[in-house]
């Protein structure tokens, strides 16, 4: 599967997967170390982590997200954290999203970066997570009890595991405004269903 990066900062570089669902990983680069974020694997991914710096870990925020964090894991020769509470000799900060049987979430929050990472949570992929005028939507089987933690945060730069990422100006607003309406633009999202339907059958 061919990828392109995207999301490039001093401290993050994110690929994703030219593909129907839009996969999106990134890579965080803290003090020297680098920590992988929902990993797929593909071309050069490994050359641009290093790239970054020394790889320190490989975090899976989704229960469902196996992706190839396990394998990638292991080729570089680092832990594997699923669905971690904390991670010794970091800054960041795990926030639970979901917690149910069918469904266990976590999001990266890096207060000193105002980095936050979603795993589905929240999406930027046009019809299927966004609506309307939407920057960034929450996923459909969340809106109707929208994960309100996310909302306040003063997010500076958003990355998500399907679509591009949010930055700079205004992504906290866009954060904010999707989570606050996410309940009351089920009607509009529902509308545009047969938009996705139809683009999915073009593929």
């Amino acid at each position: 599967m061919s990828v392109r990066f995207l999301d490039e900062s001093e401290a993050a570089i994110g690929w994703i997967e030219e593909a129907r669902l839009q996969r999106t990983a990134h890579a965080l680069a803290a003090d020297g170390r680098v920590w992988l974020v929902d990993a797929i694997d593909g071309p050069l991914v490994e050359e641009r982590v290093r790239g970054l710096g020394e790889p320190a870990g490989v975090i899976q925020l989704l229960d469902r997200h196996n992706r190839d964090g396990a394998e990638l894991a292991g080729r570089l020769g680092v832990p594997l954290h699923v669905l971690p509470e904390r991670i010794d000799g970091t800054s960041f900060r795990f926030l639970p999203v979901v917690r149910s049987r069918w469904w266990r979430e976590v999001a990266l929050w890096w207060p000193e970066r105002r980095v936050l990472v979603c795993a589905d949570a929240l999406g930027t992929v046009p019809h299927y997570f966004r609506t309307g005028e939407e920057a960034v939507g929450v996923h459909p089987l969340l809106r109707l009890r929208p994960p309100r933690l996310l909302a306040g945060l003063g997010v500076e730069r958003l990355l998500v595991g399907h679509g591009a990422g949010l930055h700079g100006a205004g992504t906290a607003a866009a954060v904010d405004d999707a989570i606050r309406h996410a309940r009351r633009r089920i009607p509009r999202w529902a509308v545009g269903l047969p938009r996705l339907r139809r683009s999915e059958g073009a593929r």
